[in-house]
């Protein structure tokens, strides 16, 4: 019989491997402004947002916040430094006026953070405050970039088309939030469930519309079209994704 312990640690794992897959979704989109030195229209605010993010989960689930959440410092450790790259590559072939606004934002995050960090620390002195404390955090931030989905399901209801909505990341954004839920259900956990309990029921909806819709979508010319996804995950990392299809 395998125990609760063991078998959350099995599915935490598993949803690293999940998280770290989507975390590199957006590859193509930055090996595109490697090649024409230029972000074009791109934006830094998926990153800028995935980056805070992290950094709450990795804060939260440190020994001295919520113990025994290993497995959710590691995945958002990593997301730190892959949106990281993303960020000095998108700053590297930015304009002036794109850079200063990035290290604004940056500016904005770190005061954040150190704010947040030092309260918590200094003014709550338990493992269950402080879990508290950036666990509704947590939930607030991620839930807030989980809404964005929203949007591109109601262009795929009112085009009845799914072809600014791929696949292949619906299915292992949907399959990324059920991991972690289930992680977060086996030593119930409300601060993770939350969030990626959205995240799968988002990912189920989207399942469904892709169903629907399928059929309906027009068969055009295999055209490259850059299109941002809806967070890859949170609370075992997260964040907005921006790749490149083909329609």
């Amino acid at each position: 019989m395998i125990s609760p312990d063991a078998a959350r640690n099995v599915v935490g794992i598993i949803g690293n491997v999940i998280s770290f897959g989507l975390f590199l979704s957006p590859v193509p989109t930055f090996w595109r402004i490697c090649k024409r030195k230029d972000v074009e229209e791109f934006k830094a605010d998926p990153y800028l947002a995935t980056l805070l993010n992290c950094m709450l989960w990795v804060f939260y689930g440190l020994p001295i916040v919520h113990p025994n959440s290993i497995l959710v410092v590691t995945i958002n450790g990593v997301g730190l430094v892959v949106e990281g790259t993303y960020l000095i590559i998108f700053f590297l072939y930015s304009p002036n006026k794109k850079r200063l606004r990035m290290l604004a934002v940056l500016g904005v995050e770190a005061v954040f953070m150190v704010a947040v960090v030092l309260g918590v620390l200094l003014g709550a002195h338990t493992h269950e405050k402080r879990s508290m404390i950036v666990g509704i955090l947590c939930v607030f931030f991620g839930s807030l970039m989980y809404f964005s989905p929203l949007t591109i399901m109601g262009k795929v209801v009112k085009t009845k088309s799914v072809e600014y909505m791929p696949f292949f990341l619906s299915l292992v954004s949907f399959l990324n939030g059920v991991c972690w839920t289930a992680y977060a259900l086996i030593r119930f956990d409300l601060y993770v469930t939350i969030p990626n309990g959205l995240g799968a029921l988002f990912g189920a909806i989207q399942l469904i519309l892709y169903a629907c819709y399928y059929k309906s979508t027009p068969k055009k010319q295999k055209q490259p079209k850059d299109v941002e996804m809806p967070p890859a995950v949170s609370g075992g990392g997260g964040g907005n994704v921006s790749i490149t299809v083909e329609r």
